[in-house]
Parts: C-alpha cells; sequence; structure tokens
C-alpha cells in the first residue's frame, strides 16, 4: 500500500473514532460537542453519509433547522435512499413552512423505511410526523372547499328562487306558489347535490380491511402471513420477538422472513387516504 492509501486508512479511522465521541456525547445530551466530533469526522472524511445525518440529528435537538436542513441535503447528495436524511429534511421543511415539500420527504423516508431492517426500523415515527402534516394539509383544504362549496349553493338557491319569482303567475301583484310545484323539488335534488359534493369531507368509519387486527389502526406498513392474514408490520414483529414465532390468530408457527408486504392493501390505504383526508387524524 502506497503512503496515500495510509494516509487515507489513518484518516477514516480516526474519523470513525470521532464518530464514535458523538456518539458518546450525543447519549449525554453534550449536543455541542457531539457536533465538533462530528464535524472533525467530516473534515476527515467528507464522503461518508452517516457523518453527516449524526450532526443532522445534534442541530435537530438544539432546533437549529437551517443546518439540519443543509446536512441531510449533504447526506442525500452523498446517497439517495437514507431513511433518517429524508425525515429530517421533512421536519425540517415542515418548520419553515413548506408543507408540500415537507410531506414529499416525509412521504419518500416512509416508502424506504418500509420494510427496512427491523432494528432500524422507524415507519410508526415518521407516520406519526407524516399523518400530523397531511391532517392539517386537509383541514386547510377542506375549509377552503366547505366555504367555496357554501357560496356556490347560495347562489344557485338565490338564482332559483329568482327564475321562481319571474317565471310563476302572478294575480294582482301576488305570487301564486302553486302554480309551479317543481320550485321544492329543485331546491331538494339542489341540496342533495352539494351534499354529495361534501360527502368526501365528512369523517365517517374507515373500513375494517384496511386496519390492523391489533392495533384497529389505519394500516401504515401492512404486512401479509403464510395464513392470508395481514398486520401491521410494526406489531407482528413485536409480537414474534417478544411472545412466540406464531401467528396471532391461526397460532401456526412464523418467522419474521415470511412476512410479506401487502401491496393491495397498501394501494387501498392510500387511495383512501387520498380521497378522505380526515382518516390521517392521529391521537
Amino acid at each position: 500500500m502506497g503512503p496515500n492509501g495510509g494516509a487515507l486508512s489513518a484518516a477514516a479511522k480516526q474519523a470513525e473514532r470521532l464518530r464514535i465521541d458523538g456518539n458518546t456525547y450525543f447519549s449525554k445530551q453534550r449536543f455541542a460537542a457531539a457536533i465538533d466530533a462530528y464535524t472533525e469526522a467530516i473534515t476527515l472524511c467528507p464522503n461518508v453519509p452517516v457523518y453527516w445525518t449524526n450532526r443532522a440529528l445534534c442541530h435537530l435537538k438544539r432546533n437549529d433547522w437551517e443546518r439540519v436542513e443543509e446536512d441531510c441535503r449533504k447526506a442525500i447528495q452523498l446517497e439517495s435512499n437514507l431513511v433518517k436524511a429524508h425525515y429530517m429534511l421533512g421536519l425540517a421543511l415542515l418548520n419553515r413552512g413548506e408543507y408540500a415539500k415537507g410531506i414529499r420527504e416525509l412521504q419518500k423516508a416512509l416508502d424506504l423505511g418500509r420494510g427496512a431492517d427491523p432494528n432500524g426500523y422507524m415507519v410508526e415515527k415518521i407516520w406519526q410526523e407524516l399523518a400530523k402534516a397531511k391532517y392539517l394539509e386537509w383541514e386547510r383544504s377542506s375549509s377552503k372547499r366547505s366555504w367555496e362549496l357554501q357560496n356556490l349553493k347560495e347562489a344557485c338557491e338565490s338564482a332559483l328562487k329568482e327564475k321562481h319569482f319571474l317565471d310563476a303567475p302572478q294575480i294582482e301583484g301576488f305570487v301564486d306558489a302553486t302554480a309551479t310545484p317543481t320550485h321544492m323539488e329543485q331546491l331538494e335534488a339542489l341540496e342533495k347535490v352539494f351534499n354529495k359534493a361534501a360527502e368526501d369531507d365528512i369523517p365517517t368509519e374507515i373500513p375494517d380491511y384496511l386496519c390492523c387486527k391489533i392495533t384497529l389502526d389505519i394500516f401504515h406498513d401492512p404486512v401479509i402471513t403464510p395464513s392470508g392474514h395481514t398486520y401491521e408490520r410494526a406489531v407482528i414483529i413485536e409480537h414474534l420477538q417478544k411472545v412466540g414465532k406464531f401467528d396471532p390468530f391461526t397460532r401456526q408457527p412464523l418467522q419474521i422472513s415470511q412476512l410479506v408486504p401487502n401491496l393491495a392493501i397498501k394501494e387501498a390505504v392510500q387511495a383512501f387516504l387520498d380521497k378522505h383526508g380526515w382518516a390521517y387524524k392521529v391521537d
């Protein structure tokens, strides 16, 4: 090995030691010291994504959102599929009011996080933040839609009444209300049309097949077992690790490796949420 290779290896080893120091400082909530350690590691080895995401997490703990965004973008440049980088970037963008972009980053983190190594699994955390942002987005848009529908309904009712007044035969200055029996029917039909238009924004029950049998919540990351039962991934993994290697409903033997993403249910859930934003509401 030439002198350059040896120097590179020494720099990499020193950078790793600094990362471990940074992790120790972080665990003791000494975020400034952790930032210094990660910064030194980055100076030695700027192309290692985890140094950037670790430093971003320290900035997040200090609510320094601008630096969170900078470090996450750099990490994503180095490796585009980093769940934590997309997650923290999403939070930073939401924090500065960039809702559409923030939601897009959280959605990317969620998609990457599904099916990740159980040890680094963070879908539930991502889902909570994404759901809060999507619910706020739905509240704003549904309020606007409701206001627009109400204005349009009032305008239509006013136009119908005016038409009814002009069309109705008049006797000595009095309108004969019995001469146009369809007027009330038209108003009722109008009411039905506007009620139908507002239907998707009125919270109802989420269909059972879109909810986990154990959590009773809408699926975030559905997986199917060989027996055909679908569960929330985090919940079934916890069951297999802590209770036993069997399907909770059929009691048949079950290993984590046998869990398969239920893409049909995942797509059905997304279609339902796209149409009914109120279903993003989290307790």
